[in-house]
């Protein structure tokens, strides 16, 4: 039996001007059930935003403390970042990545989404005539949101039939044999789908950049969250994986909104690789009456006309969480790994209550648990289960929103509380009872 009633979801869109529940936003979907739980008071499982669900990391909080009582407010922060975030931050991916990316090229933005604002601005206006983005789909649908703003086109493809080294090698020249890509971007591990792509895909997405010269712009979000694997020990392997190993044309976006659960205050870090950072481009310089260096470009031309810079506490305190990581006081895997337990849990559920796992496999193994996963069921596209769902007061987002060509839709695990999978169990329970067909 439903939860909710046809007539309650219905007058939930309208109040809150939600046109198609079917193809609605990952916002659109928070303003319903966020509706519906208050207009009636019962609690819905929440699966929609990829909001952090644990508490924000301490020494953040106390280094931001600190930067504001010795002053630090009164002035304005240098574009390019403070110097403590700036090393921080290539001591860290070092620590980690085992990559060498200088200081210089560390960037403080205020999250990944600024990052990828400005750096689709720079890429698409690199080389004339290199003006569209080619997404890795299944993505995260605000990018695509980003590019509509700015007026730029895009190529995409869903890698969920071509993944191996072979079948997307041959997918990407496909898409790029024109000359017009960019950039090429996606999530690794990814949202929404948790996949991850392994060395030999990252391989030829590298040779491939370098062969068309086009930038991977590599959203690090999730960062050391593939839980299959012990990533969260400073210098010692195995490292994250990364594009930056295979090309010199990258920028790799390293949020601390879920590794350090510190999403409220807006930072991350847009680190330029060293070739791209110091190459001169004419059109860059022709536009912006610069000097056309790429990375010089990006701070002081574009990323500053967005926000003016971080806010300088955040940077300090941002600084101060990767130092300590670095050094061995913090261990953000084990911090984080919280949210594969919840993964765990909830996909059990759901494949007993006669769901299926949408992307279930990596090309060598199967997928890990962690922030996000994939649920199909029976014969119901993504956007029918999402509005079936809402009606058991279950919130999601369609994997259509996503550019999955896939039916099913994504759950996020991060705002599961424990005295909820009863309630999941038993909600499930009534919608297989209603959907037999499953």
């Amino acid at each position: 039996m439903r939860i909710f009633s046809e007539e309650q979801v219905a007058e939930a869109c309208r109040e809150m001007a939600v046109a198609d529940l079917s193809n609605a936003t990952i916002g659109e979907v928070l303003l319903v059930s966020q509706y519906l739980e208050e207009k009636t008071g019962i609690p819905f499982i929440r699966m929609d935003q990829g909001s952090p669900g644990l508490p924000v990391n301490r020494f953040g909080v106390e280094a931001e403390k600190k930067a504001l009582d010795e002053g630090i407010g009164s002035q304005y922060p240098p574009a390019a970042g403070v110097p403590e975030l700036k090393k921080a931050a290539s001591d860290f991916i070092k620590a980690f990545i085992d990559i060498d990316i200088p200081p210089l090229n560390c960037i403080p933005t205020t999250g990944s989404v600024a990052a990828s604002f400005g750096a689709f601005i720079a890429c698409t206006q690199r080389i004339p005539g290199k003006d569209k983005v080619l997404f890795i789909d299944p993505g995260f649908p605000i990018q695509k949101s980003q590019l509509r703003v700015l007026g730029i086109e895009w190529k995409e493809f869903d890698v969920f039939s071509c993944r191996g080294a072979a079948p997307l090698s041959e997918k990407l020249e496909e898409m790029m044999v024109g000359g017009d890509i960019a950039a090429i971007i996606y999530s690794n591990p990814n949202n929404p789908a948790w996949i991850s792509l392994e060395e030999d895909e990252l391989k030829v997405i590298g040779e491939a950049a370098t062969a068309h010269d086009a930038v991977v712009i590599e959203d690090l979000a999730y960062f050391g969250m593939d839980y299959r694997r012990d990533l969260g020990h400073p210098f010692v392997p195995p490292f994250v994986r990364t594009v930056a190993r295979y090309t010199d044309n990258y920028i790799l976006m390293l949020s601390s909104s879920k590794i350090f659960s510190y999403a409220g205050q807006r930072i991350a870090l847009c680190c330029v690789s060293d070739g791209l950072f110091h190459e001169v481009c004419p059109a860059l310089a022709s536009r912006y009456h610069d000097t056309g260096v790429f990375g010089q470009t990006l701070t002081a031309s574009i990323l500053y006309m967005i926000t003016s810079g971080c806010t300088a506490s955040t940077q300090y305190g941002y600084a101060e969480m990767l130092r300590r990581s670095v050094e061995g006081e913090i261990n953000f895997v084990e911090d984080t790994r919280e949210y594969g337990r919840r993964a765990r849990r909830m996909k059990d559920l759901f494949l007993a209550h006669g769901f299926r796992i949408v992307y279930d496999r990596d090309v060598t193994e199967e997928i890990g648990d962690g922030f996000f996963f994939t649920i199909g069921y029976g014969g119901l596209s993504g956007k029918q289960l999402v509005v079936e769902l809402m009606y058991y007061g279950i919130s999601s987002i369609s994997l259509g929103t996503t550019g999955s060509l896939q039916n099913g839709v994504r759950a996020c695990v991060s705002r599961m509380r424990e005295e909820l999978y009863p309630v999941l169990d038993s909600r499930l329970a009534e919608f297989e009872n209603d959907h037999p067909e499953g």
